[in-house]
């Protein structure tokens, strides 16, 4: 199993990005400040380290400076509100692999994780989501269903996965929300309604199950069978 610690003193953030992280398969730990990011993120149990910059105790440069200098080689993505490219800069400059801004989508998050583990050697990458008789390409961006390629926008793949990865589950709006658009999303929630009904006309309505007053349901479709061939 994957292991990323995730650096931020932000508990409402660091919660946020767990309970995604946790969804796609991936197991986390949660550290508060900079001095414990460098001794956690140093320990060699983790597989990528996620870091905020304005963290107390020891800010976010020092820890990636330290870890460095240790020759620590853990993958380090930057989340911070910092964004400035002189920002950006020391950080890329000082061993980070990857430097995003805050706010943030969780999906963008997610594929810049996935990028940098690919290149860790050894590290398995996650299967790709396949449910009944649909499978989602991740490098594509689209979907085949029953051997038929249906392109998805960014959002519409985001929301097909994460109603594939929880066949079956009751998804509220408020989930959806959190896990497409963001935990900072300030519209309605009848953004998400729209794009359901998008997903049951590019897949098949029969898919996706409306609960009253509550959200949507993801239902597999199973692949159909193949046909016995007709013998002399």
């Amino acid at each position: 199993m994957t292991r990323i610690l995730i650096a931020d003193d932000e508990p409402r953030i660091a919660s946020f990005i767990a309970k995604g992280l946790t969804a796609a398969g991936f197991t986390t730990s949660s550290v508060e400040d900079g001095i414990r990011a460098l001794d956690y993120g140093s320990s060699g149990e983790f597989d990528l380290l996620i870091l905020d910059i304005g963290m107390p105790r020891m800010d976010g440069f020092a820890v990636l400076s330290a870890l460095r200098a240790m020759h620590c080689t853990v993958p380090v993505i930057v989340l911070t509100a910092k964004d400035s490219l002189q920002d950006t800069l020391a950080a890329l400059n000082g061993g980070a692999d990857d430097y995003m801004t805050k706010p943030f989508r969780f999906e963008e998050l997610l594929s810049r994780i996935r990028l940098r583990l690919r290149d860790t050697p050894g590290f398995q990458g996650a299967p790709v989501p396949t449910s009944g008789d649909v499978t989602l390409d991740v490098d594509l961006r689209s979907a085949k269903v029953r051997g038929r390629t249906v392109p998805l926008s960014a959002r519409e793949f985001a929301m097909a996965r994460a109603f594939m990865e929880n066949e079956g589950r009751l998804l509220t709006r408020e989930q959806l929300l959190s896990r497409v658009w963001g935990y900072d999303f300030d519209g309605s929630s009848n953004v998400v309604d729209v794009y359901v009904g998008y997903l049951r006309n590019k897949l098949g309505p029969e898919r996706f199950l409306a609960v009253r007053g509550a959200g949507y349901r993801f239902v597999a479709v199973p692949a159909a069978a193949p046909q016995p061939s007709s013998g002399a």
